[in-house]
């Protein structure tokens, strides 16, 4: 997915508890939620497995919660009288940080 897209989608649930984060992402139409969902997932078992003590995890500041543009794919799709048009598909990077609520 496009950066710009995800960026959207990360906006909305920036500085949240996790799971406030993610009955937001639960109830976001966008195609990039199912993918920021599984990142949202995977830190909050990564940081149950290293202090279970905790449960109030948060998406920290806005510098720890950001999309960076990733490798551009070209492709071509045909185009009239046996032309080629290309095209690029935009991949990014997902970093999201959890952090104790203080």
């Amino acid at each position: 997915m496009s950066p710009q897209k995800a960026r959207l989608v990360v906006d909305l649930i920036r500085g949240k508890n996790v799971n406030e984060a993610l009955m937001t992402l639960k109830f976001t139409n966008k195609r990039a939620t199912r993918e920021i969902e599984k990142v949202v997932k995977s830190g909050r078992r990564q940081c149950e497995r290293r202090s279970p003590r905790t449960s109030m995890w948060t998406i920290c500041s806005s510098r720890r919660a950001f999309i960076n543009e990733g490798p551009r794919l070209k492709r071509i799709r045909p185009a009239p009288m046996g032309r080629a048009y290309r095209y690029q598909r935009r991949t990014s990077h997902i970093t999201i940080e959890l952090g104790e609520r203080e």
